[in-house]
């Protein structure tokens, strides 16, 4: 499990990122470069990175169910997914 700070950090820039999104897109229409340059660097959504919500592991990120891979499959074969089974053929 990844340390609560990175856990914390990501979940501050994750709002940070949703509190200025309107006002970022507003500048970028406009023009105004200097305004821009002035938001905080952490508001900007290239500064994201995707994390595992339950554990905060960042490799092996799962887009579609928001967690990390190893989560994903104990999850899986506790049933706690609905429609995901284990293949066996």
């Amino acid at each position: 499990m990844a340390r609560k700070a990175l856990i914390a950090r990501e979940e501050k820039r994750r709002r940070l990122v949703e509190k200025y999104a309107d006002l970022r897109e507003r500048l970028k229409e406009e023009g105004d470069w200097e305004a821009l340059d002035k938001l905080p660097k952490n508001s900007s959504p290239v500064r994201l990175h995707n994390r595992c919500r339950l554990t905060g592991r960042p490799k092996g990120y799962m887009r579609k169910f928001g967690i990390n891979r190893v989560t994903f499959r104990e999850m899986a074969l506790n049933g706690k997914i609905p429609g995901i089974t284990k293949a066996s053929w």
